[in-house]
Order: structure tokens, then sequence, then C-alpha cells
């Protein structure tokens, strides 16, 4: 008899996870993703700001599962899917489907600001990663031979924009490589002169966090020397200056736009209803209304839960990956789950070395500790052994010298 397929589009978070539920099950698994490997997206700032090696946060996909004998995996673009006939149209032909998960995850939301989204730089692929980090070092080179000091010092100057777990990172993680690091390399540019603006559109920084944490998180970052603006947004750039709503102007050559993501494009194709940021609606089984047999998890799906739209976090896309692979099993036992629950085990970021937010189980943690649990919760949520360990052995090597290893301007010259 013929098995039936599963297919699951999208191999983040949560796609992983549906596949590790349904692996060893009399189930045909189909894992569809646009790359060959799992990328570890809350460390992609540390490629950024040449922390860690491009390889340290991505896994092989057919490495991960080659010990599961259900599954298989096909490289190719998933271009549209066919709800009532139950195909998918991909970069390398149809393929049907008796049980279909989505978990393509997002795209950056830019909010209608075209001249932002031309100029800025994003961070939600490996290769934005690397851009990025080349963008920091080239700017730094060329100021090295700029002869005009104003020019010289927007070169240094880099505008990050959200104070969520991203731009609160991102921020901390790029004034240390610059002070510790930077100005080791770069002697001859007083560096001094470098400067680092977060820029947030509300009154407070990590504002999914209790409100005494995003106050230690300003402190913290203005005590680093950071620029945070509160209460502030961007309107317009154009690759050498950054404009304010208030009409204030920020020369700097460097743009990073962690203000907010929205449903990946595919949710746009989809014949169905759509929400806020293109994310889809789903029952409380995370399935269609009018297929149940369609599974949407993590950001692409609008679940309200306690009266609030579940975040757009690796927490969510995991746990909802699970369970949409439980739910395929017990369709097929013939037995039903009862509706998705999500656990909020809290939330926590990085601020700079030693030094960390964390907020779960009522309770709150600061500096070294949550930096610690920050540490060690990301070395267990890495996948592979061999990753671990090279980003282990990394942080180790920068908490006692200060060095960043990944110094390295490579691919074509990408600088804007």
């Amino acid at each position: 008899m013929t098995r039936k397929r599963v297919v699951i589009v999208g191999m983040g978070f949560g796609g992983v996870r549906a596949a590790r539920t349904l692996a060893g099950s009399n189930l045909d698994v189909l894992l569809i993703d646009r790359n060959n490997y799992h990328l570890f997206q809350p460390l992609l700032y540390q490629v950024a700001s040449a922390g860690l090696e491009q390889e340290s946060i991505a896994y092989s996909i057919r490495a991960m599962t080659r010990t599961w004998p259900n599954i298989r995996f096909q490289l190719s673009e998933v271009n549209g899917i066919d709800l009532d006939q139950r195909q998918i149209q991909t970069s390398a032909g149809e393929v049907s489907y008796d049980y279909l998960v989505l978990g393509a995850g997002s795209a950056t939301n830019f909010f209608g600001l075209a001249t932002v989204q031309q100029h800025a730089f994003d961070l939600k692929a490996l290769a934005d990663a690397e851009v990025l980090r080349n963008q920091i070092l080239y700017c730094f080179e060329q100021a090295v031979t700029e002869p005009d000091p104003a020019r010289k010092r927007s070169l240094m100057t880099f505008v990050v924009v959200g104070g969520g777990p991203t731009g609160v990172e991102f921020a901390g993680a790029l004034i240390e490589l610059v002070n510790y690091v930077l100005a080791k390399d770069y002697p001859e540019l007083g560096t001094h002169l470098a400067r680092v603006v977060l820029v947030e559109a509300t009154d407070r920084l990590l504002a999914s966090m209790p409100e005494k944490l995003g106050m230690y998180t300003l402190q913290k970052l203005r005590s680093m020397s950071v620029e945070v603006l509160l209460n502030a947004q961007v309107t317009d750039a154009d690759g050498e200056r950054v404009v304010l709503h208030d009409g204030a102007v920020i020369p700097a050559h460097t743009l990073v736009w962690a203000a907010g993501v929205k449903a990946a494009p595919l949710a746009a194709t989809l014949q169905t209803a759509h929400a806020g940021g293109g994310r889809i609606p789903v029952q409380p089984d995370l399935s269609l209304p009018e297929h149940p047999e369609v599974f949407v998890i993590g950001d692409m799906a609008w679940l309200e839960q306690d009266s609030k739209v579940l975040p757009m976090i690796a927490p969510v896309a995991m746990q909802m990956g699970i369970y949409a692979g439980r739910a395929i099993l017990a369709r097929e036992a013939g037995t039903t789950l009862p509706p998705f629950s999500y656990r909020d085990k809290g939330s926590m970021a990085t601020i700079g070395r030693n030094t960390a937010v964390a907020a779960a189980f009522g309770m709150s943690l600061k500096g070294y500790p949550a930096w610690l649990a920050w540490l060690l919760l990301h070395i267990y949520y890495l996948i592979g052994f061999r990753n671990r360990i090279v980003v282990l052995l990394n942080w180790v090597w920068y908490y006692w010298y200060h060095e960043r290893q990944v110094r390295l301007i490579t691919g074509p010259r990408s600088f804007r």
C-alpha cells in the first residue's frame, strides 16, 4: 500500500521539529527548502559582527536527516501551492501531498519605506550576515584613506533600527567590535570617533520583557557608548545619511534594519485569508479552516492565545512544529489532539560580554547570570556537535582575549 505523503516546506525551527516528530513513522515525509541547511538565525548578528564563522551556525539538512528512514529532502524553491488540487509548484516540478506543513518563516518588514529598503542591510539569511560584515570592514578600510574628517566619521557611523532583541544584540556586539578589536586593527583612525546609534520607535527597549530589564538594557548600552534614540523613527535613507521623522539627519553609510518582520512572500500566494503582516489565520489545531490537511506553523501563522497574537519567535515555531507533527500522527491513528497551547518559557537577550537580560517563569535575571543562561541555552539549541564546540571555543577565545577571528572581507565588493 502506498504510504501517505507529508510535505514540509521550510526547514527553520518549526520545520525541523515537525520532521523530527514524524521521523520513523509510516508516512513518506518530503522536506523542501531553498537552502540545503538549517540556519540558527539568533546568532546571525555574531557572523555580521565578525564573531563567528558562517558554517558554525548552519547545519546540513541531509546530514541531519540521514538516520531518519522515512525522510527525504528536495532542494528547490516553492513558487505556489494549489490547495484544492493538493499540488505544490516548485522550481524542480510539481509535488503532490496528503498533508502539508508550511513553515517558510518570515521576511524583513520595511513598512513601505522604499528608500530604506533599498539602502538598508538586514539579518534574515546567511548571506546577509556576510554582506553586512563586509560592509562594516569596508567602511573602516575606506575611512583610513578618506581625507575629509566629516566623511571619515560618517563611514564609521552605524545606525541600527529596532530596539528588540536583534537590534540590541547587534548594537552591543558592534560597539564591542569597534572598541576592543577594530581600535587595535586601525590605530591610525581614532576609533573613539566611531558611532553606533540604536533607533527605537517606542519609549523603551525590549518591549516584550519587564520594564526594569528594558531600563537596565538602555543604561548598559549607553555606558558602552551606544547612542540610543527612543521615540524616534527612520523615514528615509540614501546610503550616506539616515533621516529621522523629525527631520534630524545622521550622516552614516551603514543602516541596519531590525525593526520588524512579516510573513514570507509564499504566504501571499495562498488563496486563503490573511491577517496582519501577511500572516495566515489558523484553527486551534494550526490547520487552515477550509483545508484541514494543511498546517501553518511559525512566523507564517496567526493565532491568538489569551487575547494576544503569538509572537514571531523561534520558541513558538518549535512548539508549533512538534504539535503539527503530532497532529498528523494522531489523525492517522484516528484520534485528535487538544488545541495547540504555547508554553512561554521566557525570553532573553545578550547586551555584551558578561551582560544579558532574561525573563522566565516570573523571574528576571540581568548581568552575568543572565549572560551565562543565554550562552548555555544557545549552545544547547545549536544543531551539530561540531557547531557547538566551534561556537563555544570562539566565545571562550573572545571572552579571554577580546578578539574576533573572522575579520575577513569575502566575496565580491559589496560596499555601498
